[in-house]
């Protein structure tokens, strides 16, 4: 019996997390990945790393596949038992075009299964401050295709009728026919001073959105050279924006930023930066590793742990490091249940606590000298001490702690290395003055990233550096960049709110 299926998933408008719960499990059950040209590429992160992307995408002027050849694709994977999620921009059944897909699996035998979408209808409109409806302004509103079938000899949509029988008209698909839309609602009647607007690349960062009027809608095309894809929503819910916009007026919409922390590590700090409606571009220059002498060093300190009386952990990835191994070599939280526990910064302290386990020592500032201070009254001579961390760190906490009489053991509990895989892209970005702010969170990211300029520091004109801390900062100034944000607070929260209070 063929188990293959297809999923004809609404990826909704752009904004990754408009995507449905239901929409994101059954991506992560796919094979087979068929792409729609405004299904944004970021849901991707939800599918299994094995599964097969095919881009299908149609915009103007530019056809990957034609619609009966998408059709016949869903039906072939399908056919050879694969479990296929389409992806169709918003929802497949709002001019998606799902319904013509459908007919075709339904016809060569093939499971499927409709998974609404948020539409841009409504989705764009909101994050541009407009509401569809509004108590006193509209009670109704219809949804139009701006772009018909162009083999019919007779349009379908009766203008008469649709002028002024709908508060709210939202067209699709429009930019490219707004002379023909708008000639033809004044024509039966619609105000030429009716309040309009365009709303391009709605719920991403890059969104723009242009008011205009009905009588003016074409001339502002061409002259705003707006493009699409862009929703076209003529009624009095525009006059609302001003009053409602949220998305388009925060201090970091539209900043394109940089991330360069580790491809594991982004998603934070990108994520952060998201809420604030900026536009992230994560370009990885370093990578997180296993040891690379096979754990010799943290075994033994974890084979010795009763012989201990500190634990020392300077960074998030140190404390999964070390307790993974701990986990891997058959023992558990007992093994460290004697020990008095050190973090050097709350973000450090907070990933000890998904272990179930509370600081001893956690400095005011978050770095080792004051960690350093911290301990002084905490230790005494004789101690024995274990910190797991990077295998190249500075020496300031071992140091510091030796100068005590203590014993310190430092074991390699990860390793960074150069990540040059976005070299190409990052270069083309700043070449091209794609970029507004770039991001360090350790004196690593700022070393492996200059490296991939081969030099090249004039890139950089006009580019915001945001710097984690004074290290980090200190590492920008070796190579004569003076950072123009650097955050007093040594965490990814602390950063966010540091860039927004000191970009321009």
């Amino acid at each position: 019996m063929n188990k293959g299926k297809v999923y004809l998933i609404g990826a909704g408008p752009g904004d990754p997390e408009l995507l449905t719960l239901k929409g994101k499990r059954c991506l992560g059950e796919a094979d087979v990945i068929v792409g729609d040209y405004l299904a944004d590429k970021r849901i991707l992160k939800f599918a299994k790393p094995d599964a097969e992307y095919i881009y299908v995408g149609k915009k103007v002027g530019c056809h990957t596949m034609k619609q009966h050849e998408i059709s016949e694709l869903l039906a072939e994977k399908g056919r050879e038992g694969k479990i296929v999620a389409r992806l169709k921009g918003g929802d497949p059944f709002v001019f998606g075009r799902g319904g013509e897909e459908i007919e075709v699996l339904r016809r060569a035998g093939v499971a499927f299964e409709e998974i609404p979408g948020v539409t841009s209808a409504i989705a764009a409109l909101a994050y541009a401050g407009i509401p569809v409806t509004h108590r006193g302004v509209a009670a109704s509103f219809t949804v139009i295709t701006g772009h018909e079938d162009p083999t019919k000899d007779k349009s379908s949509i009766h203008w008469d009728k649709l002028a002024c029988g709908s508060d709210t008209l939202i067209f699709l698909m429009s930019v490219g026919h707004t002379e023909l839309i708008a000639s033809q609602l004044m024509k039966y009647g619609r105000s030429p001073d009716t309040p309009a607007a365009f709303v391009r690349w709605g719920t991403r960062p890059y969104q723009e959105t242009y008011t205009t009027t009905l009588e003016n809608a074409a001339k502002d095309v061409v002259e705003k050279g707006i493009e699409p894809p862009a929703v076209f929503v003529v009624g009095n819910v525009v006059k609302l924006r001003e009053e409602m916009r949220w998305f388009d007026n925060r201090p970091l919409f539209g900043k394109r930023i940089i991330i360069t922390r580790s491809r594991t590590q982004a998603s934070r700090l990108a994520n952060a930066l998201e809420e604030r409606s900026a536009c992230c571009i994560e370009i990885p220059t370093i990578s997180i590793e296993a040891p690379s002498d096979d754990y010799a060093g943290m075994d033994d300190g974890i084979e010795h742990l009763d012989e201990y009386n500190w634990l020392i952990f300077t960074s998030q990835n140190g404390v999964n490091y070390f307790f993974n191994r701990l986990f891997e070599k058959g023992k558990d939280l007992r093994s460290v249940g004697h020990l008095k526990l050190a973090a050097i910064g709350p973000a450090t302290a907070k990933e000890l606590k998904k272990y179930g386990l509370n600081n001893d020592c956690v400095p005011k500032q978050y770095k080792a000298e004051d960690l350093v201070e911290e301990m002084r009254p905490l230790v005494k001579a004789g101690d024995k001490i274990l910190i797991p961390r990077a295998k190249v760190a500075r020496s300031v906490l071992p140091e510091g702690l030796e100068s005590m009489g203590c014993d310190v053991n430092v074991v390699e509990a990860y390793t960074t290395h150069p990540d040059k895989g976005g070299k190409e892209k990052l270069l083309e970005i700043l070449e091209n003055k794609k970029v507004d702010i770039v991001t360090f969170t350790s004196s690593s990211t700022v070393y492996n990233f200059m490296d991939q300029l081969d030099g090249r520091t004039e890139l950089l004109k006009g580019v915001q550096l945001a710097c984690i801390g004074p290290i980090t900062a200190d590492s920008c100034r070796k190579y004569h960049l003076e950072p123009d944000v650097v955050s007093d607070v040594y965490t990814i929260d602390g950063l966010v709110d540091a860039i927004e209070k000191g970009v321009h």
